[in-house]
């Protein structure tokens, strides 16, 4: 490096600078354009050949226009609906008829059984997208008009809009909660003024260019992006370029301090980082891939632009970051000045004592972690994911939740959201009278022409009819799936009736069925990438398998810790179906990646060192950077708690515990005091299996 020309040495770190400042001017406002490729539509990703989807594409013929139901409930403050009150409500509703949005004539109010309440279905069209909440507002302004009364919207539009609401702002909210975050750690443990500012631009432009390219991708309907896709991209790009960039930045300075030549120090640093990062990097990245298997939509959405995030993150990092510290050398750690002995300061201090304590007690050490993790994965079992009652989707009071709730009070529980069931026209009469034999139905009748059940001859659409099912329970009930259940099984029966059971409740019970069965498909397929990555990088298979052991151990005990903290602390009485998967491929590959750092620094030291001093010298040399690392992706996942939803807070939650739990517990005592117990049969097959045993032992931590 010293015989290349001086402007050799500088022009390849010019050049990349400039590309990367052309990506982040060209494509750094795609990070705040996603949302207009995004859809929030749930009836979008759910089970491709679930039965559930197959009523869904069959009830299409029997709407008259694809809709979106808000459903209005009127109460009278615990009198009762009057006759007046009822013709009032049905006039309001019905000077909605040919106003824009609203789709045919809205139906009559009906009062319910306690005479307590009243409610109607006002039609609206589909992709309203912006302009849903003026809807909405015309309809509440016209029920507002019955006096007497408090109206309310429930159904799939009002929760549409709080959907929307909730995720309003997201690019902007999120990614300023992210980076406030990151800076300020970085700005805490590092002291240095410019590197925290050039690692977050790094991170900012990883995440303009993945964002362009999921753009680009989801415009042509390559890829499916939500809001809840769309926020994790975000946080998983910035928390992964931060890790990977404080990884390489650590191993900038050593190399700086050695050789003092910026440009040969960046080069040696990427290429002593390169195998562990991309290694790291693999494992996320093949791992959210392996969601691809996945029968459920939007998980098989986030496989690719998670990946994605995790590619343009690596490049950011081995491209952009080295040329940056190689231009500015010392200067990157202003104030600080790196000397000489930098190469092996990081070993002084709690690193020194933590070493202290795996090399005097191993066994002790990991045996006591080892339980007290157990202890928590004890409690994994406790965690349900039947998925997540409709007034708990939400984290702060929505509209749609307290209207529904009001309906539920009111009218049978799963009023608003009836099981939809198609059958054969020559079966119907049958169809019906099982339907409403069945345990749980409060009623079923075939839908008219008028669009609506009961009231006139059934509409008949290519010889086949819809009968709406009211439920007994609330349609997010466990008891509703139950009766959904035992409603195919008797519809089912009915011969040569080709019946199939559909709606809301079943959509929620084919959801969570399908994403127990891709548990049982990915999660291996996980850990099978991982135990591959970690063959191939560590060349060996006694280490691996313990690593892949230990972050397995570390995720169970995370979700037995979740199970208490969401029902006793955060009120929750269980998660979405997908959570469990989410918070695994999340939480495992990217624990991975701390004992991959720590792990491929051991084995460096070890080709040199030996085994018992390898794993010393690794854990005091990386300790603090990982450490850092975990504690800055920890609040970048943290940052999703800002979006008001269950699922994001509850998967913002297992990530941030478990990399805490990972980077302080297992990568810190549990792994380094595994290997120096099993000492050098730990690389088994490697020839590091069979160093010597005196080479092994020769110095003590003090002496790293």
């Amino acid at each position: 490096m010293r015989n290349t020309p001086r402007w050799a040495r500088w022009l390849v770190p010019l050049v990349l600078l400039v590309v990367w400042l052309g990506v982040g001017g060209t494509l750094g406002p795609y990070a705040g354009k996603l949302g207009e490729v995004a859809t929030n539509d749930q009836a979008a990703f759910l089970p491709q050949d679930a039965e559930s989807t197959q009523v869904l594409e069959a009830r299409e013929a029997f709407d008259q226009g694809e809709t979106v139901p808000a459903i209005v409930v009127w109460t009278a403050g615990g009198d009762r609906v009057t006759e007046a009150q009822q013709a009032e409500a049905t006039k309001s509703l019905a000077s909605l008829a040919g106003r824009p949005g609203v789709v045919g004539q809205p139906s009559p109010a009906f009062v319910s059984e306690d005479g307590e309440a009243m409610q109607a279905v006002v039609q609206l069209k589909p992709d309203l997208g912006e302009e849903l909440p003026t809807v909405l507002g015309e309809v509440d302004e016209a029920a507002g008009a019955v006096a007497g009364t408090e109206a309310a919207i429930a159904g799939p539009a009002a929760s549409q809009a709080d959907l929307s609401d909730a995720f309003a702002g997201i690019d902007g909210l999120l990614l300023s909660v992210a980076l406030a975050a990151v800076l300020l750690i970085l700005l805490l443990v590092y002291r240095s003024v410019l590197l925290p500012f050039v690692i977050i631009l790094g991170a900012v432009f990883a995440l303009g260019l993945a964002c362009a390219v999921v753009y680009a991708l989801a415009d042509r309907d390559v890829v499916r992006v939500d809001g809840q896709v769309q926020g994790i991209l975000s946080i998983l790009v910035i928390g992964a370029a931060t890790d990977y960039a404080l990884l390489l930045a650590a191993r900038f300075k050593e190399e700086l301090a050695v050789r003092g030549d910026r440009a040969a120090a960046a080069l040696a640093a990427v290429r002593r980082s390169f195998g562990a990062i991309t290694a790291s990097a693999a494992t996320v990245a093949l791992g959210l891939l392996a969601l691809l298997a996945s029968d459920l939509t939007n998980n098989r959405a986030l496989g690719p632009v998670g990946a994605i995030g995790i590619v343009c993150a690596v490049l950011s990092t081995l491209t952009f970051l080295p040329a940056v510290l190689a231009l500015l050398g010392r200067a990157a750690y202003w104030p600080a000045k790196p000397k000489p002995s930098d190469a092996t300061a990081e070993g002084h201090g709690v690193w020194r004592r933590v070493a202290a304590v795996v090399d005097r007690s191993p066994r002790k050490v990991w045996v006591s972690t080892a339980l007290v993790l157990t202890a928590f994965a004890a409690f994994s079992p406790a965690l349900s994911s039947k998925g997540v009652p409709l007034d708990e989707i939400f984290v702060n009071d929505a509209p749609s939740v307290a209207a529904q709730q009001t309906l539920g009070e009111h009218f049978p529980g799963g009023s608003g959201n009836p099981a939809v069931i198609i059958a054969d026209a020559a079966r119907a009469e049958q169809v019906t009278a099982a339907a409403e034999g069945t345990e749980g139905v409060a009623s079923a009748a075939a839908v008219s022409a008028s669009g609506r059940p009961g009231g006139g001859e059934p509409l008949v659409v290519d010889g086949r009819v819809r009968i709406d099912a009211t439920l007994e329970a609330a349609a997010d009930s466990d008891a509703a799936k139950d009766t959904v259940e035992r409603l195919r099984e008797q519809v089912h029966a009915v011969p040569d009736a080709g019946a199939i059971v559909g709606g809301y409740t079943a959509q929620q019970y084919d959801t969570q069925q399908t994403a127990s069965r891709d548990r049982t498909i990915i999660v291996p397929v996980v850990l099978a990438i991982i135990l591959l990555i970690l063959v191939m990088l560590l060349r060996s298979l006694l280490v691996p398998v313990l690593l892949v052991a230990t972050v397995g151990l570390n995720f169970l005990a995370t979700l037995g810790v979740s199970a208490l903290v969401f029902e006793h602390l955060l009120g929750f009485s269980g998660t979405d179906a997908s959570v469990p998967l989410y918070g695994f491929v999340f939480l495992v590959a990217l624990g991975v990646d701390y004992n991959i750092f720590l792990m491929s620094r051991v084995r460096e030291e070890t080709l040199a060192h030996g085994t018992r001093l390898g794993v010393l010298r690794g854990l005091t040399t990386t300790g603090g950077v990982i450490t850092s690392a975990g504690v800055v992706l920890a609040a970048t996942f943290a940052a999703l708690m800002v979006i008001p939803l269950a699922f994001l807070v509850q998967i913002a939650f297992i990530v941030a515990f478990g990399v805490l739990l990972d980077t302080l517990v297992v990568r810190s005592l549990l792994v380094p005091a595994l290997v120096v117990d099993i000492g050098p049969k730990a690389w088994w097959p490697s020839a590091l299996a069979r160093e010597s045993r005196t080479r092994a032992a020769g110095k003590t931590p003090a002496e790293v």
